[in-house]
Formats: C-alpha cells, structure tokens, sequence
C-alpha cells in the first residue's frame, strides 16, 4: 500500500513546543533527605520494550491490544508520532490499544526524533509494510552519540534504497528480502528495526550479533503473538521466517528493569527494607550481585524481589557492558550509591562516551569523585548535604534522587521532565515508603 511522502503536520497531533528545553515543563523536586525507605511498591511496565511494540503495530492493520503499558512522557510521544501517521490509539489505564490500518504518511519528523531518538523504530515496520519512510536522523544527544548506522545498513542488506536527504533517512522497499545480517556493533535498537523489518520480508533473516536484552525478547514474543516466526530472541543470532502477514493480537509488556533496579539502589542507599512486586527478578542477575556486594541482603521469587540494606552500604566497582553484563542504565543511580559508601568504587562506562554528566552535580551535594577516561573513581562519604541540583539526563535525574533521599537537608532537583520520561509518578511511589519528597509546580 503505497503512501506519499508528504510534510508531517505537527498541529494535526498538537505536538507539544519542542523548540528548546525551556519550553518543557520545569517542575522540580524537592527531597529533604535523611529518611529510610520501608514498604511495598508494584513495578511498571518497560519504556523500553513498550516503545517497540507500539512501533511494531504499523505491521498489521488489526488491532493489537498491550497491557502493563507505563504512563510517561516518552509514550505518549510515540503514541502522537503514530497518530500523526494515522494510527487510531485509545488508551485505558495500563491498557493500549492500535490499529494501523489507515495509515497515510509514513514519516517521523525531526520535532519527534529529536525528543525521543526511540522514533527511529518506526523505519523498520514502516519499509516492511508499506514500501517506504521518511525518518529523521537523530544527531546527539546529551549521553553521547548513538548512530544509526547499523540500521541503514542491515535495510541496506534486505533490499531497501536508502537514501540521506536533507537531514532524513528516507528510504524504499517494494518488498524486503531475507538475508544474513552481521551488524558492527551489539545495537538494541537496530536489532528491534530490522527484527521487525524481516517479519514480513520475503525469506529467511539471521541477524548476527544481535543485542540480547530482555526489551528485545519481550518484542520478539510479541511479534510472534502477531504470526510472525522470531526465533533465537535473547541471543546473539537471531533467526526471522518471513511471512505474508502479520495479525492482531494481546500482549503484557514485561516489567521495567531499570525502574526495578532504581528503587532497589535507592533502598540500599538509605539502609531500608524495599519489596518490589509485579517485577521479573531473572532480568537483572548483574544488578541484585552488587547489590549483595554493597551489603544488602536480596531476596527474590517468580515476580518479586526485596532488599534489606545495613546503614551504610559498601562501595562496589563495576563495568558497564551490553546484556546480560551490567546495564549502562543503572551505572549513574549505583554512583549515588558509591557517594554514600565505605570505601571506595571504580565506575567504568564503556557505551556512551558523555555519560558522567551528573558527576558535578553529585559534587554539588559533596560528592568525591575524580573522573579518569571513562572511570569515576568514587570516594565515599558520611554524609551528602543538600544543594540545588539539575537533572542532564533520564538515568542522571535517577541518580540525583537517590543521592538526595540520603542527604542531609533540603535537595531541589531542576528539569525533572527528564525524569518523567522514564519513572512513573516517582515521587508518589517513594512518598508511599516514607520519602519526605514533593513535586514543586
């Protein structure tokens, strides 16, 4: 079904102004710290898995329902971004719903991808189903550069013509064949693009050094529901039958593992007693190990996890690295929690080139860190005071408010919009474990 590709009309989804940061909402945080967190809190949904599967609708023109769909900023970008293309979208609670079968343009304009680089996930579906897309190119962003192109060239490699114009990947397709794709590089979200471009490409599709996440399996199991025949998701050789068609179907959207694991650093920071439920405690071995190595005592069932934390944890070293090795994503809230330790922690990034901007702001509250490449060297202290800070970043934000639930005083945390992309109402959930924390409008 041929679209044209016209100019996206941003008015006809009442895009929020995304011109400049300062025309985001700058609501702030304040947190007078000193509290230890007890009680029960439910995990949510993953961002991270739901943001691909709502992508994933464009391939079938039935329904597909999710449930567990976390409510923030980021999915409701993706829900305008596929409105605007035509999608009809309602939403009940946790429960989403999307049907793509009148869709007439197939673009992500550069006012979405540059708010949310996750809009590079509609490229895929749409090549696959329609034949064509127009999608901005990212650029950077404040972590770091993440390229796209191991997508361009694993669509390359299935037949699609890609062309950059005018700042645009804008690429064609009559229809996608199965091939043998080796990528570069471990990419979540190009193995995401080009899992799902291959569902409906003629043939068979081995994606070599595929990313392994559990958001990736999670999207795979998806597909699958839909008719599609994913195989090999959760290792590094993924295997796609491609078929005619894809159908509607119900999926749950699995449970978000850095959210999970932020909750449980912030509870080993402040010496408390946290259990978390609706969790998937098998997605994050590499995390509740150094939690047991700061001193904290972990349990963990099928879908719960709890941990009891002495009064000051014990510094832990760590090395960031693709799945199943420690998640880039927990590196800045496990900094907080070095801030705050007896002895002294070695954090190594290797993903993101920029990820330490938080360092001076930690340092703000009296931090000691020394950064040396791409180590912090974290020096524990007694205590943190409390300071006006400014969040840089979704993981950043996390970090500030574990450092601030364990400093003394009152801590303001700037340009939390940052925050909201990622956690769900977080500070009505660390209020309920006896945070002393209030949303400033």
């Amino acid at each position: 079904m041929p679209l044209e590709l016209r100019p996206f009309d941003t008015r006809a989804v009442r895009l929020p102004r995304l011109a400049a940061n300062d025309d985001l909402p700058m609501d702030k945080l304040r947190i007078e710290g000193g509290e230890r967190l007890r009680g029960e809190v439910r995990v949510s949904g993953a961002k991270n898995a739901a943001l691909p599967i709502l992508a994933a609708s464009l391939l079938t023109a039935d329904e597909l329902v999710l449930d567990n769909v976390p409510q923030l900023a980021d999915i409701t970008t993706m829900g305008k971004l596929l409105a605007g293309m035509g999608v009809k979208l309602g939403r009940d609670g946790g429960r989403v719903w999307a049907r793509a079968d009148e869709v007439g343009l197939a673009e992500a304009p550069y006012e979405v991808v540059k708010t949310m680089r996750a809009s590079i996930l509609v490229l895929g579906p749409l090549l696959a189903r329609f034949g064509q897309a127009r999608v901005s190119l990212p650029g950077g962003c404040a972590i770091g550069a993440r390229p796209v192109d191991q997508h361009i060239k694993g669509l390359r490699a299935l037949g699609a013509e890609i062309e950059i114009e005018h700042g645009y990947i804008v690429g064609r397709a009559p229809r996608l064949t199965g091939t043998r794709i080796v990528t570069d590089m471990v990419t979540v979200t190009g193995t995401e693009n080009l899992m799902m471009a291959a569902c409906l490409a003629r043939g068979q599709t081995v994606i070599e050094n595929a990313a392994r996440e559990p958001e990736v399996v999670d999207l795979a199991r998806c597909l699958n529901a839909m008719g599609a025949r994913v195989s090999g998701a959760g290792t590094d050789r993924i295997v796609v039958d491609g078929v005619e068609r894809l159908h509607g179907a119900t999926h749950r959207v699995l449970p978000d593992r850095i959210e999970t694991g932020t909750f449980l650093v912030a509870a080993a920071a402040c010496g408390g007693d946290v259990r978390l439920t609706g969790a998937a405690p098998e997605t994050l071995d590499a995390v509740l190990e150094k939690l047991r190595e700061a001193g904290a005592t972990v349990e963990a069932g099928a879908d719960w996890i709890r941990v009891r934390a002495p009064n000051r944890p014990q510094a832990v070293s760590l090395r960031t690295a693709p799945y199943p090795g420690f998640p880039t994503d927990m590196q800045a809230q496990f900094m907080a929690l070095d801030c705050v330790a007896d002895g002294v922690g070695r954090i190594t990034e290797t993903i993101f080139e920029n990820r330490f901007m938080h360092v001076l702001e930690l340092q703000r509250l009296g931090a000691q860190i020394d950064i040396d490449g791409h180590t912090a060297i974290v020096r524990g202290v007694p205590k943190l005071s409390g300071a006006r800070v400014m969040a840089t970043d979704l993981r950043a934000s996390a970090s500030l408010v574990v450092a601030a639930l364990v400093a003394e005083g009152e801590t303001v945390i700037d340009r939390i919009y940052h925050l909201d992309r990622g956690y769900e109402r977080m500070e009505t959930r660390l209020a309920a474990l006896g945070a002393r924390i209030e949303r400033i409008k």
